[in-house]
């Protein structure tokens, strides 16, 4: 039996309205009609008497089985299905008020109509105590709208309603392609910053597998601590993302467990923040052993500051004496296991880190320099990466298609070798969890001799982006190395150099990689340069000394002596200089 009480908003009302309204339950329509002048005429006097919108459900017996109240803008629009198959029209229709006098249903009805399924939806406008004009809206084939433009209240096409409600019932609900779910979640993006953020943001999405079918930005010079943007844009972010039949709102901006539980209780979709968008596009992309272990850690580091109780009844629960009683809560015991896996991804990440340290020994001790490509997501790094060396590096048109630092042997024309290396681009706010947990990848840049700095030629926003990558490395100690500034994309448009002194390139077409390996070159000659020394046989023993310093590019033996070429630091020169003299230097 249904238990008959008026639902919604009822604070600041006199008990005696809310039993007035609750006879409405009382209320029978009689078979054939649609919708009684009677009961619109009830119906306006509430609204105006409250200032308020009111919703009734009735079945198609007649029957009133819900009564809801709302605000001055809306009342919540309720799944309120009377037939098990949910692709079915619900054997409901819906009918309520608009106090403002207007009687078109609003984008916000239209989309309740099709996601809750009900016979009809029906908007009345109301003005002074009294209906003014009606509009009703039908489900057809593939989930498409049908209504008329708004009628006079009492002038309703009762008869042709109650026609359209079985023709409905008729074809909804049998199209199987209308009934399947969307193949990709539609997101709406809500910001604070600026509109390029929300561009990002909105890339980041659809580099997550989203869909993106609006995007709000409200400047707020700081995020609202309960809700981040504010009760009333939280509101109308609701009814947006009703109409728009959003599954997830994507906030540009990290935000606190306590916002997202208020967000999501007020929107009634899932909420994410950017963080979180972040890391399950790095869970996504992460393909090594050690990828997923660092985008696991940085995931729970994540959640672990944002597990969330309900108060005392989710805290340690004591009883008796003491602390004596049944143990730990849920929340305590989801925190303990929490702690405990990441201690354990932090142990099998310290033995991955010592294997790259081990690498990392060997190519100092062989004096193999490194020379690590850097900058934006999606500036083309990888693609740069394969251009040069021939590898064959993933490399797509997305953001962080790559995560996993990939190094290739390359060697100049002065055959000095070097080691080029791809790592994982960076992004404005990028995450400190990512920081933390990808700290051994980020090493990369911080120990590389040579940083050549990639930008996007054919972004808008590349000065900007380049300047995050500054922020980036200065954050991680990465000051000190040589640099070369390289724009790439130079085939999509750009023309002159945004950034003084940098390499114009196409990793696309091939176009400036020429002069860009000469960069490269001259940057390690002023440190790794090939040195020819001549050692007579009264110092033939410096040989055993000077072969393990660096490369050996040739080696020839003659009647006074060994001639010996081979690539070497520039303070390695200098010390055997000053042990030798400047005589065991050819030429």
């Amino acid at each position: 039996m249904i238990k008959q009480e008026v639902h919604g908003n009822l604070t600041g009302l006199r008990d005696a309205v809310i039993a007035a309204l609750g006879e409405l339950y009382a209320y029978e329509v009689e078979e054939g009609a649609f919708l009684p002048r009677e009961l619109m005429q009830t119906l306006a006097k509430f609204s105006a008497q409250m200032n308020r919108e009111i919703a009734v459900y009735i079945t198609r017996d007649g029957e009133v089985v819900e009564v809801c109240v709302g605000t001055d803008r809306d009342v919540e629009l309720r799944d309120y299905r009377l037939r098990r198959n949910a692709q079915r029209l619900s054997c409901v229709r819906c009918v309520h008020t608009h106090p403002n006098g207007d009687g078109r249903l609003s984008d916000v009805d239209l989309s309740a109509l099709r996601a809750f399924r009900y016979d009809a939806m029906v908007a009345i406008g109301c003005q002074g105590g009294e209906p003014t004009f009606v509009q009703a809206a039908f489900l057809g084939e593939k989930q498409s709208i049908l209504m008329d433009e708004p009628c006079r209240w009492y002038r309703l096409p009762e008869r042709d309603w109650l026609t359209q409600v079985e023709e409905s019932d008729r074809v909804v609900g049998w199209d199987e392609e209308a009934s399947k779910p969307h193949e990709r979640e539609r997101a709406v993006l809500m910001g604070i910053e600026s509109e390029e953020s929300l561009r990002e943001l909105a890339r980041l999405a659809d580099t997550a597998g989203a869909e993106v079918v609006a995007a709000y930005l409200q400047k707020r010079d700081k995020p609202d601590n309960a809700l981040f943007i504010g009760r009333g844009r939280a509101e109308e972010l609701c009814r947006q993302c009703q109409a728009l039949e959003a599954d997830v709102c994507i906030l540009d901006e990290e935000l606190t467990g306590i916002q997202v539980r208020n967000l999501e209780d007020m929107l009634r979709v899932k909420v994410i923040d950017r963080t979180t968008l972040i890391l399950d596009i790095f869970a996504q992309r992460a393909t090594s052993a050690e990828g997923k272990l660092q985008v696991e850690l940085a995931q729970l580091q994540y959640q672990s500051t944002r597990l969330i109780g309900q108060g005392l009844v989710l805290s340690r629960l004591a009883g008796g004496i003491g602390t004596r009683g049944p143990g730990e809560s849920k929340l305590e015991m989801n925190r303990r296991r929490i702690r405990e896996r990441m201690t354990e991804l932090r142990r099998r990440l310290d033995a991955v880190e010592k294997q790259r340290e081990l690498r990392r020994k060997s190519r100092e001790k062989n004096e193999v320099p490194v020379v690590a490509l850097v900058g934006y997501t999606n500036a083309g790094k990888s693609t740069l990466l394969n251009a040069m060396t021939g590898a064959e590096v993933y490399a797509q048109d997305q953001l962080f298609a790559t995560l996993d630092a990939v190094s290739r042997r390359v060697e100049t024309a002065e055959h000095t070798a070097y080691l080029l290396t791809d790592t994982v681009g960076f992004i404005r706010k990028l995450p400190h969890a990512l920081v933390s947990a990808f700290r051994s990848t980020l090493e990369e840049a911080v120990l590389a001799d040579v940083l050549v700095i990639v930008s996007d030629g054919a972004s808008g926003e590349m000065l900007q982006q380049h300047k995050t990558v500054e922020d980036v490395l200065r954050d991680l100690g990465a000051t000190e190395q040589p640099r070369i500034e390289v724009i790439n994309k130079v085939d999509l448009g750009t023309v002159a150099p945004a950034i003084p002194g940098a390499v114009m390139v196409s990793a696309q077409t091939g176009e400036g990689l020429e002069a860009l390996r000469h960069a490269i070159a001259a940057q390690l000659q002023k440190t790794y340069s090939p040195v020819t020394f001549f050692l007579p046989f009264s110092q033939y023993g410096a040989l055993a000394q000077i072969r393990p310093l660096g490369r050996v590019v040739q080696e020839r033996h003659t009647d006074t002596g060994t001639e010996l070429t081979i690539v070497l630091s520039q303070a390695d020169r200098e010390r055997l200089v000053s042990k030798y003299g400047q005589g065991i230097i050819k030429g």
